[in-house]
């Protein structure tokens, strides 16, 4: 059954947390024993309804403070899909945790409070949306029950939204607009008839019919090396495969295939997985690849068709956002790690950062801060093997690391 990925974001009370709790609710994906402490819940804050949001909202501060802080993950079915949300923070302090919720979202789910309309924050989890290149984006315009359903005003929000999208840089996006109201349950999954002049699809529907034909299998071939498996023992002595997972595009057995850096060439043996031989390996399957002849690789290297090779790079440009609390300035070194890759890098220059309410490029900066999006250059120590973000995101993102505490410092999109 096919998987599809989802990220919500939103700004604070916008009932990202609440339209999750009802498509699990409208969806009986909650269990019995849960529903019950839910409603038990939701009692002892003095509410006379069930609060769906608690379903969501696992940490005692978020429940405190009925704000979302972690990103969570939250897993439900039908009989079409499964589905995986990550539901994100909308506070701009947590905007790293919104990035890293959606780098993996095929669709991004962008919730806007019909009373207050697009805020700041929208403009925030729309560029990230855009920078992260989701094939598919839904504005949710809640609480429409507290405008009176308000077709004049879902129109003028519909409006404003189509401005934003005129200034985007990356318009491959298909966008869909829905009147929802999460509280109530009307367009998440069903209509209640509150709001009689919308003809299209709900929420759920229109996730249902959301066609994704994996692209990553359609990109070119990537196989990080993670190890290299020399079995002890007297049957197969003779067995050396590598085992890795493919990142994008397809091998098949008698492939010709380079590793790099050192550039040997051999030719695909086996498939392997588990205890079955195949004859192709398709992106985001864990394999074990055996090769013809003897070559010189390990844990690091990369397996690529010889005529679909990346870019050797030792100098990069890449977008980034800033994710730790010292700044970043120029001339700092930190570890690239890119898939299992990791190598010295020096930050040669910020080029500028980006001001993510008007889409704007700063200059002047001299440094980036916490949760500051912007580009700038790497030099790195040794070659890193990747292709752009936008030709191919599973072979064109990385992180940062401090070398000295190994925290996670940025993430990274190269151009």
């Amino acid at each position: 059954m096919e998987v599809l990925r989802i990220a919500t974001s939103g700004s604070v009370d916008d009932g990202k947390s609440t339209l999750i709790g009802r498509l699990l609710y409208d969806t009986n994906s909650i269990p019995q024993d849960k529903m019950e402490a839910l409603h038990a819940a939701s009692k002892r804050k003095g509410l006379d309804f069930t609060d769906l949001s608690l379903l969501t909202d696992g940490l005692v501060a978020e429940r405190e403070q009925g704000i979302t802080i972690d990103v969570a993950h939250i897993y439900f079915s039908t009989p079409t899909r499964k589905y995986i949300i990550a539901d994100t923070p909308g506070h701009i302090e947590y905007t790293r945790n919104m990035v890293t919720g959606a780098s993996n979202a095929q669709v991004s789910l962008i919730l806007i409070d019909a009373r207050r309309g697009i805020v700041e924050q929208t403009h925030r989890h729309f560029f990230i949306a855009n920078l992260l290149r989701i094939p598919y984006l839904v504005v949710c315009v809640n609480k429409m029950d507290l405008v009176d359903y308000s077709e004049a005003r879902f129109n003028q929000i519909v409006e404003d939204f189509q401005q934003m999208l005129a200034n985007a840089g990356y318009k491959g996006q298909e966008v869909k607009f829905i009147p929802i109201s999460s509280l109530y349950g009307e367009n998440v999954a069903t209509r209640t008839g509150a709001i009689n002049w919308y003809n299209g699809s709900t929420l759920l529907e229109y996730l249902e019919q959301v066609s994704f034909d994996h692209e990553d299998r359609n990109h070119p071939a990537r196989f990080p090396i993670q190890s290299v498996i020399r079995p002890r023992t007297t049957e197969y002595h003779d067995f050396r495969g590598f085992a890795g997972k493919v990142a994008s595009g397809h091998f098949n057995v008698g492939d010709e295939v380079v590793s790099l850096p050192s550039g040997q060439k051999s030719r695909i043996k086996t498939i392997e997985q588990f205890e079955k031989q195949l004859t192709v390996a398709h992106a985001r399957e864990s394999v074990v690849i055996t090769l013809e002849g003897e070559i010189d690789s390990s844990r690091g290297n990369m397996l690529v068709k010889t005529d679909e090779l990346p870019a050797q790079l030792k100098e990069i440009s890449a977008n980034i956002c800033w994710m730790d609390q010292l700044p970043l300035t120029s001339g700092k070194t930190y570890l690239l790690q890119h898939g299992v890759n990791r190598v010295k890098a020096k930050v040669q220059q910020i080029n500028y950062v980006t001001d993510v309410t008007n889409h704007t490029q700063v200059a002047d900066k001299t440094s980036m801060g916490l949760n500051d999006i912007g580009r700038i250059s790497l030099k790195t120590a040794a070659p890193v093997f990747a292709d752009p973000y936008k030709n191919n995101p599973a072979n064109g993102a990385f992180i940062l690391i401090d070398e000295y505490n190994n925290t996670t410092v940025a993430v990274g999109f190269i151009e």
